[in-house]
């Protein structure tokens, strides 16, 4: 065991201390299992970055946050720089001229102003803003170690593309649904709110007893027009009580888990998770860093926090010495096929190979279910919004047409 000084980013501020590990990669782990954002960690006695940096004049703030969208263009960029030859500093200097996002202009020249004053790029990283994770900063490190950064960040654009891209796939498939039910919804506020009661005036004055369909739709405008206040106040309750809930610690593991049992939508979420579980492993271990370390790694970049859960379980068991495949196989939760890809990866001593083959087939299963829910949302969001409308409308033509017979001379 080693003693390493560190310097970390906690709820409370930054904080400095010492701590035993075996290596800096574990000393990593301890910090963010204590829910601390590494800044610079080094051998007791070496100094370095853990000591305060002495910033130049005029030195440059940054702590605003990058999209995925800044966060993949600047990945990009950077190793098509770095690719051409150039060092870091002349290539974040090029960076920092960019017009294309003054974030990543902004976020270029607080990184080259660190770089300059002697702190490591993954160092760097961790300190400016929020947009880097602990998973990014430390695959840069091992880049850094292992004097590839650039064929680093060019497979790091590779993998946040493809996340980036899981992502876009749910938003689009879910936009032409959310438009037609929120304009269902609108149609539907206006007929109870507007219409009807002036519907109801006229017919009132008929003295005819209505159709129970449109007695029902009057009645119901009735409550709505008199009530709708106290509904809607009640509903806000039951949201902000959900999002209380939600938010905390037992909740969300129940909402995270439950999350996963839903039809169709659990399907969705679990091969996304297959997938960039995938992807992410692959990523690391092409990049240097152990499966351990990995795996650690995913588990608190994971915002499942049941899933979190498991992947605990399983860190616990692979840094007892047990197979990743056969500690996968022990969790109903992983699919069998991927538990074949592990096997066969581990017994041809090329785990990340096989495991950037089971990302791309569970991408394609991903986008698979996509497609599925798209096929059933639209139609079904349709369906629901015509049964409203349809209903409604009936209503007050049956009403309209009884009234109407009733002036009819006998």
């Amino acid at each position: 065991m080693e003693t390493f000084s560190y310097k970390a980013a906690g709820p409370g501020g930054v904080e400095s201390g010492t701590l035993q590990a075996r290596s800096k990669a574990e000393a990593y782990q301890r910090l963010i299992s204590r829910q601390l954002r590494p800044i610079a960690i080094e051998r007791a006695g070496e100094g370095g970055d853990t000591t305060a940096v002495k910033r130049s004049p005029g030195a440059v703030e940054f702590t605003g946050r990058l999209s995925a969208n800044e966060l993949l263009l600047f990945t990009e960029e950077l190793s098509e720089l770095l690719d051409s030859g150039l060092q870091l500093d002349p290539a974040l200097r090029v960076m920092e001229s960019s017009k294309d996002s003054p974030n990543i202009a902004k976020a270029s020249a607080f990184l080259r102003q660190e770089v300059r004053d002697g702190v490591s790029f993954s160092n760097a990283l961790r300190r400016c803003g929020t947009g880097f994770s602990e998973l990014f900063c430390s695959t840069v490190a091992a880049g850094e170690a292992a004097g590839a950064l650039p064929k680093i960040l060019k497979r790091q654009s590779e993998y946040l593309a493809v996340i980036l891209d899981l992502r876009k796939r749910i938003v689009a498939a879910l936009i032409y649904p959310s438009i037609v039910f929120a304009a269902g919804i609108l149609l539907m506020v206006i007929f109870m709110t507007f219409l009807l009661p002036q519907l109801t005036v006229l017919l009132g004055k008929t003295g005819k007893k209505l159709p129970l369909m449109t007695q029902m739709m009057i009645n119901t405008s009735d409550f709505i027009t008199h009530y709708g206040i106290f509904v809607l106040a009640a509903l806000v309750a039951l949201i902000i009580g959900f999002w209380g809930w939600k938010r905390s610690a037992e909740g969300r593991a129940t909402w995270d888990q439950f999350k996963l049992r839903i039809p169709l939508i659990g399907g969705i979420l679990t091969g996304k998770f297959l997938a960039e579980f995938c992807q992410t492993l692959a990523t690391l271990l092409n990049n240097g860093v152990t499966l351990l370390n990995a795996l650690t790694l995913f588990q608190h970049a994971t915002g499942n926090v049941y899933l979190q859960k498991l992947l605990s379980a399983i860190v616990e068991r692979v840094g007892e010495g047990a197979s990743l495949a056969a500690t996968l196989r022990s969790q109903p939760f992983f699919p069998g096929m991927l538990c074949d890809i592990v096997t066969v990866g581990e017994q041809s001593g090329d785990l990340a190979a096989s495991l950037q083959r089971g990302a791309k087939r569970y991408d394609r299963e991903f986008a698979h279910q996509i497609e599925r829910l798209t096929a059933f949302i639209q139609p079904l969001t349709i369906f629901v919004v015509a049964i409203f409308v349809g209903v409604v409308a009936y209503s007050m033509i049956t009403g309209i047409l009884s009234s109407v017979a009733s002036l009819r001379p006998q």
